[in-house]
C-alpha cells in the first residue's frame, strides 16, 4: 500500500511537472476529505503521509478557543474542556484524536482523483504564472477565446486572462478569435486560483505601446514620465529626452507620423497629445494645457493647485469638450488646475484684495491707504506684519520707523488677544470634539463661538451650516460631519 502511494506520487509529479510535495499535499487532502465523511461534515480531519515510506496516519482535531467564542463543537473546543485533556494547553493549540486510517483502496476513486487533479492544476497554474512574472511581461498579447457577460477571456500562452468590460475601450467591438494587446493590471488570487486581470484603458497600456514602437525608449534615450487618458477619445503623454540631440516629440511621432499612428490604431484611433515634460511644475502645466496659450499662472504650493489665466478666446480650447483638456492636464501633472479668463482673474484678485484690505483696516485700525501699501508690498496676513524681520519693513519708503514699529505692535497685540480668546473657547470644548480626525484647535475655537462644543453638536449640523460657520470648504465639512456621526452607526 505504502509503495503504491510512492509510485503514484512519483508518476504524477513527472507527468504534470510539479514538485512531489504538491502531489503529497493533494493526496493528503483527498484522504482527509474521504475520512471526514465517516466522522462529521463539520469536523476537522488531517492526514499526514510520510514522504519517505509512504505510510500515513489520520487524526481528528479541535482548535482550542475561549469558551465564549466556540461556535462549532465538531472542530472547536473551549479552553476549560481542553485543560481537562492537557493542563498546559493554550488558546490556538490543537487537541488531536487518532483515527483509524481509511483504506486507500476503498476511497471513492473519482472524488480522490478530482481533488488530486485540482490541486495539481492549481500548482501548474501557479508555476506558469511565476514563469510569466519572472519575464516581467506587462504588455501581453493573445487571442480572444470566448466572451463571458461582456468580459473577454484571452488565451495568453498557457494561461487564460480576463479583460473585464470596464477595462475595454468604449465602443470597441471585440469578437472571439480577435488578437489583442493589453496591459497586465493585476493578479487576482481568488479561490479558483490566480487570475490575470488585463486592461486596455490604463495609462500604463499606452506607455507600453510607445515603448514597443519607439526603440529610443527601450535604449534609455527617451523616457515617458507621465500619461493621462480619456480612453477611446484623447490622451496626453509627457516625454523627456535624456540626450540633447534627440527631439522627444518628433521621435515619438515618427516619420510621417508612423509611430504614433501605429499606437493610435491599437487603441481605437484615440487622439494623442505628446508634450515635453518639464521639471518646473508651472512649465509642465503650461505644456500640458496645449493647444491653449497661457497668459499667466499662479502656483499655490500649499493646496497643490495652480490658477491659470488664458485669453478669453482660448478659454473654450483650454477647457476642452466636457472639460476633457483641463481634466487630462490635471491628471498628467498631478496639480489641480483652475482655469480662468483675464477678466475673471482680475475680479478674483480684486475680491481677495478687498477682503485683505478690510482685515488690515479692522484689525490694525489703519485707513485704506495704509492697508493698500501693505498689500502692494506683499503682506497677506497679520502674522507676516508682526514677525517679518524689521529690516524688511523699514525698506518700505512710505513708512518711517515709528509707523513700522506701531504696525508691528498692533499686529502682535491682535494675535495675542485672539490666542487668548481661542484658549478660553477651547476650555469649553469637549475632548471628543477636539480629538476628531480632521479637527484642529483653531477650528474648534471657531465652532465654540457658535455654541458647537461637543461631537454630537457637530454631528447635528448640515454641511452648508458648517461651511458658513467655520469658513472651510465643502469637502472638509462633509468629512468632519461624517466622522462626527460615525459613532451613531456603531451603536
Amino acid at each position: 500500500m505504502s509503495r503504491e502511494i510512492l509510485l503514484l506520487v512519483d508518476a504524477l509529479a513527472r507527468e504534470k511537472n510539479v514538485a512531489k510535495d504538491i502531489v503529497f499535499g493533494a493526496l493528503e487532502s483527498a484522504l482527509a476529505s474521504a475520512t471526514k465523511k465517516r466522522v462529521h461534515d463539520d469536523a476537522d480531519v488531517v492526514v499526514r503521509i510520510d514522504r519517505d515510506t509512504g505510510d500515513y496516519e489520520s487524526a481528528r482535531r479541535w482548535v482550542v478557543m475561549l469558551d465564549e467564542d466556540v461556535t462549532n463543537d465538531e472542530a472547536e473546543m473551549g479552553l476549560i474542556d481542553a485543560r481537562d485533556v492537557n493542563p498546559d494547553i493554550k488558546v490556538g493549540d490543537f487537541i488531536e484524536e487518532p483515527l483509524e486510517p481509511i483504506d486507500f483502496g476503498r476511497i471513492g476513486a473519482q472524488a480522490a482523483k478530482q481533488v488530486i487533479l485540482q490541486k495539481i492544476r492549481d500548482a501548474e497554474r501557479e508555476q506558469v504564472l511565476n514563469d510569466f512574472l519572472d519575464r516581467k511581461e506587462f504588455l501581453v498579447s493573445g487571442s480572444i477565446k470566448r466572451m463571458e457577460r461582456g468580459s473577454a477571456i484571452i488565451e495568453v500562452g498557457r494561461m487564460e486572462a480576463v479583460l473585464p468590460r470596464d477595462q475595454q475601450i468604449p465602443r470597441e467591438n471585440l469578437r472571439v478569435g480577435d488578437r489583442v494587446k493589453a496591459y497586465l493590471l493585476k493578479i487576482d488570487r481568488g479561490a479558483r486560483g490566480p487570475q490575470l486581470i488585463l486592461s486596455r484603458t490604463a495609462p500604463e497600456f499606452l506607455m507600453k505601446l510607445f515603448e514597443l514602437e519607439v526603440p529610443e525608449i527601450e535604449d534609455g534615450l527617451l523616457e515617458i514620465k507621465a500619461c493621462a487618458r480619456d480612453p477611446g477619445l484623447r490622451a496626453k503623454v509627457a516625454v523627456k529626452s535624456n540626450d540633447p540631440r534627440i527631439d522627444p516629440i518628433g521621435t515619438c511621432v515618427g516619420l510621417r507620423g508612423s509611430r504614433v499612428t501605429a499606437v493610435r490604431n491599437e487603441i481605437g484611433g484615440e487622439q494623442i497629445d505628446i508634450i515635453v515634460w518639464a521639471a518646473d511644475p508651472a512649465q509642465f502645466v503650461i505644456a500640458a494645457l496645449q493647444p491653449a496659450e497661457v497668459m499667466s499662472i499662479v502656483v499655490d504650493e500649499e493646496s497643490h493647485a495652480m490658477d491659470v489665466v488664458v485669453d478669453e478666446n482660448n478659454l473654450a480650447i483650454s477647457i476642452g469638450r466636457n472639460g476633457q483638456n483641463v481634466k487630462l492636464a490635471s491628471e498628467l501633472t498631478g496639480w489641480t488646475i483652475n482655469l480662468m479668463s483675464e477678466q475673471e482673474s482680475a475680479a478674483r484678485s480684486e475680491q481677495e484684495r478687498g477682503a485683505l484690505r478690510s482685515l488690515f483696516m479692522a484689525k490694525l485700525d489703519v485707513d485704506e491707504e495704509v492697508a493698500d501699501i501693505l498689500i502692494d508690498e506683499g503682506f497677506s496676513s497679520l502674522e507676516e506684519i508682526a514677525y517679518v524681520p524689521l529690516a524688511e519693513m523699514l525698506e518700505i519708503e512710505a513708512f518711517d520707523e515709528d509707523t513700522v514699529n506701531e504696525l508691528r505692535n498692533r499686529a502682535r497685540n491682535v494675535l495675542l488677544t485672539e490666542a487668548i480668546v481661542t484658549e478660553e473657547q477651547l476650555e469649553t470644548v469637549s475632548d471628543d470634539l477636539l480629538s476628531l480626525e480632521g479637527m484642529d484647535k483653531t477650528l474648534a475655537a471657531a465652532l465654540a463661538g457658535h455654541e458647537i462644543r461637543t461631537r454630537d453638536d457637530l454631528a447635528d449640523l448640515a454641511v452648508d451650516e458648517l461651511v458658513e460657520m467655520a469658513g472651510i470648504d465643502e469637502e472638509r465639512a462633509k468629512a468632519l460631519i461624517s466622522v462626527a456621526r460615525a459613532h451613531w452607526f456603531e451603536e
